[in-house]
């Protein structure tokens, strides 16, 4: 008959059975190899690495180059539209075609004379000159540049606020000067003439017939000598009904006839200039 004796020796048995198990598995543990560790390879000296350089800078294209390819033709500072490049304009859309339909701009817009201006005028300056009278109402202010057309109310760019202020009137003698010169404002009007400061009252919106003779001996004389870049002889010779051209290159036109008159006048100077 089991007794309090025989419960004790089984549990020292099972005690003493469960450490053999402990020891052995610490015994086993002792004598496995630890486990590899994998060291990083230094990478091979022969690798190429591709370094990435920025792009090469484009040469610097040259001033002429920049100015005609880069920059615009038209732009507008804020005031209104102005030509920056008349050459490329004049080949542009934005160029009006000549207006063919009126005799006189017909006669002027013949390249033959825009041709003869050049010999008096820079090429820029003539360029204008000869679009101007060669279309009835598109204009270029030969001064600032500023592209407009004829009865357009433009902004008073003399303002000291920073606004640009519209008239809603307009003076006879500056829609007239428009029309002549293409000088869109007074303030172009002056730096046209600064040349000839005391014939500017006497000369503005008025052509060549409506100007007196003394205001015509300031206009023939040498001026003030300060160099405006061929506007002054721009002023003089827009206010003539053949620019001045007549008595230079075609001695044998009637510059005073009737338009249908002149040009039948210069087919018959042109061919008698061929035939000898």
């Amino acid at each position: 008959m089991p007794g309090p004796c025989n419960s004790k020796k089984k549990k020292k048995a099972i005690a003493k059975k469960n450490k053999k198990s402990a020891s052995a598995i610490q015994a086993t543990a002792l004598l496995e190899p630890p486990p590899l560790v994998h060291e990083l390879e230094p990478p091979p000296s022969d690798i190429v690495y591709t370094v990435h350089e920025p792009p090469p800078e484009p040469p610097a294209p040259h001033l002429q180059e920049f100015h005609r390819e880069v920059l615009p033709i038209i732009h507008d500072p804020g005031n209104g539209p102005r030509v920056r490049d008349v050459r490329g304009f004049l080949a542009s859309f934005f160029a009006q075609p000549p207006s063919l339909e009126d005799p006189l701009c017909a006669e002027f817009s013949q390249e033959e004379v825009l041709q003869m201006l050049c010999t008096a005028l820079s090429e820029e300056t003539a360029i204008v000159l000869w679009y101007n009278k060669s279309r009835a109402t598109s204009r270029i202010c030969p001064s600032c540049r500023r592209l407009y057309r004829l009865g357009d109310i433009l902004p008073d760019l003399t303002s000291d606020d920073g606004e640009n202020h519209i008239s809603e009137t307009r003076s006879p003698l500056l829609a007239r000067e428009q029309e002549i010169s293409g000088l869109c404002s007074p303030l172009c009007f002056i730096v046209a003439s600064f040349e000839y400061p005391s014939a500017i009252k006497t000369t503005w919106g008025r052509t060549a017939d409506q100007i007196d003779d003394f205001t015509w001996d300031l206009l023939n004389g040498p001026g003030d000598g300060q160099g405006d870049k061929g506007l002054s002889l721009l002023l003089k010779m827009a206010r003539l009904p053949d620019l001045g051209l007549g008595q230079l290159c075609l001695p044998d036109i009637d510059f005073d006839a009737e338009p249908e008159d002149r040009i039948y006048c210069r087919q018959n100077y042109e061919r008698d200039k061929f035939s000898h």
